[in-house]
């Protein structure tokens, strides 16, 4: 399946190579407790040209995700965190992509990834992430950048090499999560970080025993649950996804070509971070869902 060999692109590749190499976690199965039947849209690699653009200064375009809706649960009280509201002055990341107008703002969990917070900042304070690009795209699935090499193959955490940031179940991979790329387990996490965009997943794709409002999510706003309990969740967006959902849909080098099976993922057009700086939460409308945009 598709979705199933897109796990291996989110690893922090240690060889400079065109071939990426994720050891055992390619098997996608073993990473989550949920059912990874794929919905529809996961087979074959035909894309839709009509929703395919170049880049061009302030052009948000989510018109596509007209069947993505806010899941119906208690954001507060959920067993799912991603939505919790954040308290005012808490510690947030502010984001700019070259080429958008707006800022993408990311509520931070150091509650469930202490250390991924902790790397994340420390790495915003320094201005590492200024000017770097996100080197690679798949449409319905993530953007991944924060390489310095802008090759897919580098980046350091703040303490230097890799970290172990866990992964928490209480935060999961909804549309709108940030989390770590890594290379076969979260003690590999580096800089490298993707945003979920994803697919929706039908309730009845899921295991019995999957938690409700987990299927919910899934099922309404979308997200990749084949990818829960791999990777380092850290921070979900709580404005701005309309530049994500808009940015994931650039021209790539696989969608130009045809899609080989050696084409990249990389835009075309430069998608590059003109700054990421750490902020404050002041108050702003939380909005968590692609919905709330339309």
């Amino acid at each position: 399946m598709v979705k199933k060999a897109l796990a291996a692109f989110l690893c922090t590749v240690t060889a400079a190579s065109a071939l990426y190499s994720c050891g055992k976690h390619l098997e996608v199965d073993d990473a989550s407790s949920y059912n990874k039947t794929s919905s529809s849209s996961d087979e074959g690699s035909q894309t839709d040209t009509d929703t395919l653009w170049h880049l061009d200064n302030g052009v948000i375009n989510i018109d596509r995700f007209a069947d993505r809706s806010v899941p119906d649960i208690d954001k507060e009280n959920s067993p799912v965190k991603n939505f919790t509201s954040p308290k005012e002055g808490d510690t947030v990341i502010i984001m700019k992509l070259k080429g958008y107008d707006g800022e993408i703002k990311i509520r931070l969990f150091p509650e469930y990834a202490e250390k991924g917070v902790e790397n994340f900042v420390g790495l915003a304070e320094k201005g590492y992430y200024d000017g770097l690009i996100f080197h690679r795209i798949i449409q319905d699935f993530m953007i991944q950048g924060g390489d310095p090499t802008g090759t897919g193959t580098g980046g350091d955490s703040i303490w230097g090499g890799t970290f172990d940031g866990g992964a928490d179940t209480n935060v999961i991979h909804a549309a709108g999560a940030v989390a770590y790329a890594n290379s076969g387990s979260t003690d590999t996490d580096r800089s490298q970080f993707y945003i979920v965009t994803g697919s929706l997943y039908p309730e009845e794709q899921f295991a019995n025993g999957a938690p409700e409002d987990v299927k919910k999510v899934y099922s309404a706003a979308g997200g990749a649950p084949w990818l829960d309990g791999g990777y380092t969740v850290f921070g979900q967006v709580y404005q701005g996804l309309d530049i994500v959902f808009s940015a994931q849909d650039i021209l790539t080098e696989k969608m130009v070509s045809g899609a080989p099976a050696t084409a990249e993922d990389r835009p075309v057009e430069e998608l590059a971070i003109e700054y990421l700086k750490v902020g404050k939460y002041e108050g702003e409308e939380l909005k968590w869902f692609i919905a709330d945009y339309k």
